[in-house]
């Protein structure tokens, strides 16, 4: 195992041990933003696997089903599903059950996020610390996904969805510290944007796994193509990934002889001791207040947006995959905002360009005018993909150590939250997609405005105690 000692450029002057060193420590931040490879793909998979498949008349001259813009309702063995067994609509005769009941897989897997992020948030800054809880996050995730190959029915498959959110909860949250608290102020925006870049690459092999799913194969292997690698990877980053540096500093602790004893009085920093440490300083509130409302509006069109593609009109495959797409110039607009505006600016200016193009594709339209309406909403995801990547990477510089899991995961948790209610809006765009696009639009546009009054992080040093954020407040200079 590598040391545990933050990142340092390389440097051509210092000896070579030192910059072997450090490129090992570089590797080691690698492999935890890889964690959010798998974080992609297991937020987007029911995207493919829960959709309506394509299905066709048996009888090419039947007026009846030839008429029909849905196979609800005609006659059994007057159509058939077009292959059949590629989603869990066509396995469970799903074809006129309720929206809500089909999305209900997608919300229980939000909901699990959410549940999983108010019980396990402070575990990463009190007795688990960035390690293990990620491995944990990791291992429950692609357990749970696993899992689901085994359902009989959306009742089951809804449960297990949970448990794989549950698991899910923490992974970003955690994978995004610990690699982030690993490296120095020079590479800690880099860093972060490699995690998102890890998402993107994630997201963007669902739409190819479910292109040959959609050729005959069943929808319970895109389940195994995605947990069985994030299960191998979880057990590479338990061996190979030390704690973070910082975490241990903060607590006095040393991974390599800490005994049950010194555990004992760390059991009590629990969330109540956490959420105290937030509530006592009204500055450090209104940051997280803050926060958490623009990552409840973002969450609106980053989670709700890809469950409403097919109200568009176009290929689900070709859509979601721009979709997937846009999230590496989103990586890539996010490096350079990072390095170049001030992350309060740049997210409000990304909100409401998002919420406008959101907006925009409220209206029905046809031939050359809908692929038009899917530029503008492939640019109001881009954009909500950009926002949330600036804003978790200010959230991350907002927050002393001692609460910046808490608070992140708290954060996130909103973003999840609107994840839950994300595919039910969709659900209801079906019919009028005011209440899909109109609403995420608006979400993501007002929810944004609060982070105007929050204070610059660029070219901070992360701050460990909330004392040390009290000096900056007080006399604008770090201790």
């Amino acid at each position: 195992m590598v040391d545990a000692t933050p990142l340092l450029p390389l440097n051509p002057s210092v000896d070579q041990s030192t910059n072997q060193a450090t490129m090992l420590q570089l590797l080691q931040s690698i492999v935890v933003a890889a964690a959010w490879f798998f974080d992609g793909q297991q937020t987007f998979i029911t995207v493919f696997t829960d959709a309506d498949p394509d299905w066709k008349c048996l009888d090419p001259v039947d007026p009846m089903c030839k008429s029909a813009s849905s196979p609800c309702g005609l006659q059994p063995g007057s159509w058939a599903w077009y292959p059949a067994g590629t989603s869990i609509v066509s396995e469970w005769g799903l074809e006129c059950a309720d929206k809500i009941l089909l999305s209900l897989p997608a919300s229980a897997f939000f909901a699990g996020c959410v549940f999983s992020s108010l019980i396990t948030s402070t575990l990463a800054d009190s007795v688990l610390g960035r390690k293990l809880l990620l491995v944990l996050s990791c291992l429950v995730m692609s357990l749970g996904g696993a899992a689901t190959v085994l359902s009989p029915n959306i009742w089951v498959y809804s449960a297990l969805k949970f448990i794989s959110g549950f698991g899910r909860g923490s992974l970003g949250s955690s994978s995004l510290v610990l690699s982030m608290e690993i490296a120095d102020q020079w590479w800690r925006d880099k860093i972060g944007v490699l995690g998102f870049t890890f998402y993107m690459l994630g997201f963007l092999t669902l739409p190819m796994m479910a292109y040959n799913t959609g050729q005959g194969l069943s929808w319970r292997l895109m389940y195994l193509w995605t947990n069985v690698p994030s299960l191998c990877y979880t057990i590479f980053l338990f061996f190979f990934v030390q704690e973070s540096p910082r975490w241990l500093r903060v607590h006095q602790q040393n991974e390599d002889n800490l005994t049950q004893q010194d555990l004992l009085p760390v059991a009590n920093y629990d969330f109540l001791i956490s959420m105290k440490m937030l509530c006592r300083n009204k500055q450090v509130l209104w940051r997280l207040i803050a926060g958490m409302l623009a990552s409840f509006g973002v969450g609106f069109v980053y989670f709700g947006l890809p469950f409403s593609l097919g109200d568009i009109g176009l290929n689900l495959y070709l859509s979601v995959a721009l979709n997937a797409l846009s999230e590496l110039p989103a990586s890539i607009l996010t490096l350079l905002l990072v390095a170049t505006m001030d992350r309060r600016i740049s997210v409000l200016i990304l909100t409401t360009l998002s919420g406008l193009c959101s907006v925009a594709c409220v209206f029905e339209t046809v031939g050359i005018a809908s692929k038009f309406q899917l530029a503008a909403e492939v640019i109001s995801y881009c954009t909500a993909c950009t926002a949330i990547n600036v804003m978790l990477i200010y959230c991350v510089e907002l927050f002393p150590t001692t609460i910046r899991n808490t608070a992140i995961s708290l954060v996130r948790i909103t973003t999840l939250l609107a994840g839950v209610f994300g595919p039910v809006l969709a659900a209801q765009g079906k019919s009028s997609k005011f209440w899909s696009f109109g609403v995420f639009g608006l979400a993501i546009g007002f929810c944004g405005l609060p982070l105007a009054f929050l204070p610059e992080t660029k070219g901070r040093d992360l701050a460990d105690h909330i004392q040390d954020e009290e000096q900056v407040q007080r006399t604008g200079i770090a201790c």
